[in-house]
């Protein structure tokens, strides 16, 4: 049984989440730029929420926020939702469990693993699914090395805030 505490840090996570992703649509920004900083914001939320809410309620909000990221057109094909909930996940689960090696170990795997993940998935699509070339292009280019980078960020960003924060660590 989930606490309230709990549940009500989830929510406010999964907020924040989804508040930060919008912000692409609030304040104009080139949307090089806009993808580092609301990435790694996001990044940082959902190992925020692994470390404090625990891997299932932040695995929730690991999923929900490309299934809203499509209905705010940021996604443009609803399978694109999978691989982008499979790299969250992923993400989430390899720095909990990784912890224990220590945080910026864990960090790094995690980070490498989303990338990766997320570059083969969209690959895979772009078999399936006929992109005009400097779409597809443009597609790959931002699920390849800034994937990476925003992971990184924000979980540097999620570290110094749990830190700062003296936020609980939940098992």
């Amino acid at each position: 049984m989930v606490s309230n505490r709990t549940l009500s840090r989830a929510g406010l996570l999964l907020a924040l989440t989804l508040l930060f992703q919008s912000l692409r649509m609030i304040i104009p920004l080139p949307p090089f730029l806009s993808m580092f900083i609301i990435g790694t914001l996001v990044n940082a939320c959902l190992i925020i929420a692994a470390r404090t809410v625990g891997i299932k309620p932040a695995a929730v909000i690991a999923v929900l926020a490309p299934i809203i990221a499509y209905f705010q057109q940021l996604l443009v094909l609803p399978v694109f939702i999978i691989p982008v909930a499979i790299g969250n996940v992923t993400y989430i689960t390899l720095f909990k469990t990784g912890i224990k090696k220590g945080p910026l170990k864990a960090l790094l795997a995690a980070a490498l693993a989303k990338a990766s993940i997320l570059y083969l998935c969209f690959q895979y699509i772009m078999l399936i699914v006929e992109f005009p070339s400097p779409v597809a292009k443009g597609i790959m280019m931002i699920m390849s090395w800034p994937q990476f980078v925003t992971a990184l960020l924000g979980g540097l960003v999620a570290i110094y805030v749990i830190r700062r924060l003296s936020l609980p660590n939940r098992e």
